[in-house]
């Protein structure tokens, strides 16, 4: 059988959760991760050098794009209590465990998970924030986003974190080519924090 990735809708590998704590921002978070979810049983490190080396957004609708257990979502939810934040993930366990990790943490009236075909079409958010699924290939990751970067409102960013061994350079640059202003935040252990800044006040990309 074909191995299955994180980015499976419904993984048929059997589902067990797997708990861990993420300190972020100053704050130690309880959380639940799972089989078939990215990350299970840890923070990531490319998501740990995005909370290093960033600080929390400001107070707005928020996106947090491919969200697996829910980890930037709810560190943004809990550090930043005006904030409304959607999680989407096209791994419908993600979904689950993001939901559940809401609900234990008491944010569930502010951050709320749904697969991408759920979300209403006319929302906009002030901010994007990913550790984008680089493994789904250029193709497919081209796609995701620009499906999602035209979702953010005038003078909205988003800020990925992306390897630097994955393409973040070339990522940079294909942004910048498409109309997405593109910089580098910071670089630390392998990993480019990068900020995409929307600066018009029309649609662009698809």
């Amino acid at each position: 059988m074909a191995e299955e990735h994180y980015f499976t809708a419904d993984p048929s590998v059997p589902f067990s959760r797997e708990p861990l704590v993420a300190s972020v921002w100053g704050r130690d978070l309880s959380l639940v991760s799972g089989s078939g979810v990215f990350a299970r049983g840890r923070l990531d490190s490319g998501t740990a050098v995005l909370f290093r080396e960033t600080r929390p957004p400001a107070p707005g609708r928020i996106l947090d794009l491919g969200c697996g257990y829910g980890v930037i979502g709810l560190a943004i939810a809990s550090a930043v209590p005006e904030a409304i934040v959607t999680g989407v993930d096209v791994n419908e366990r993600a979904v689950l465990l993001a939901d559940e990790n809401a609900a234990s943490l008491g944010l569930s009236d502010r951050f709320t998970a749904t697969v991408p075909d759920a979300v209403d079409p006319a929302a906009t958010y002030d901010e994007i924030w990913s550790n984008p699924p680089i493994r789904v290939g250029k193709a497919a990751l081209h796609d995701l986003l620009l499906t999602w970067l035209p979702r953010l409102s005038p003078g909205g960013r988003a800020v990925m974190v992306v390897g630097k061994n994955l393409g973040a350079d070339s990522l940079q640059r294909w942004l910048g080519e498409q109309g997405w202003p593109t910089d580098r935040l910071a670089s630390a252990k392998g990993f480019r924090v990068l900020e995409t800044r929307r600066s018009d006040g029309g649609a662009i990309g698809r």
